[in-house]
């Protein structure tokens, strides 16, 4: 018989990815909820036969049963209220506050800065007339 490799053989699957909106992610046509503290960040997904976790920054963020029917959601429930604190603290935060208003400048003032009224004048000078008031 061959002896064991020093190092156990990978198994499983496991990948990055940056977490979507929606705090969940798809293995094998199957969701699972992660904490939506993550949403927006990368964060590392693992499976084997009997579990998925997720982890953010080696803190574990996601860990449910795995699901072999296909088109399933799993929410925790833990995931779906922090999910709704955190719609309703955003409902609920202050508007930001106004600025003050800002002057409109005329933009002939620009024209006369950079010297583009004068290379106005002597574009009608040199086609006459018929540039009219067109600028």
């Amino acid at each position: 018989m061959v002896a064991l490799p020093p190092v156990a053989p990978s198994s499983g699957w496991t990948t990055s990815l940056r977490l979507p909106r929606d705090h969940y992610v798809r293995l094998d046509g199957n969701d699972y909820s992660v904490h939506p503290a993550a949403v927006g960040r990368r964060i590392i997904v693992s499976a084997d036969l009997e579990q998925v976790t997720a982890t953010l920054d080696g803190q574990q963020v996601a860990r449910h049963v795995r699901c072999w029917a296909r088109h399933q959601s799993i929410t925790d429930p833990a995931h779906a209220d922090a999910a709704a604190r955190l719609r309703q603290a955003y409902r609920e935060r202050p508007a930001a506050p106004r600025g003050e208003d800002v002057a409109c400048r005329d933009l002939a003032d620009y024209d006369r800065m950079f010297g583009l009224d004068d290379m106005r004048d002597d574009m009608r000078d040199d086609m006459g007339d018929d540039m009219g008031e067109a600028v």
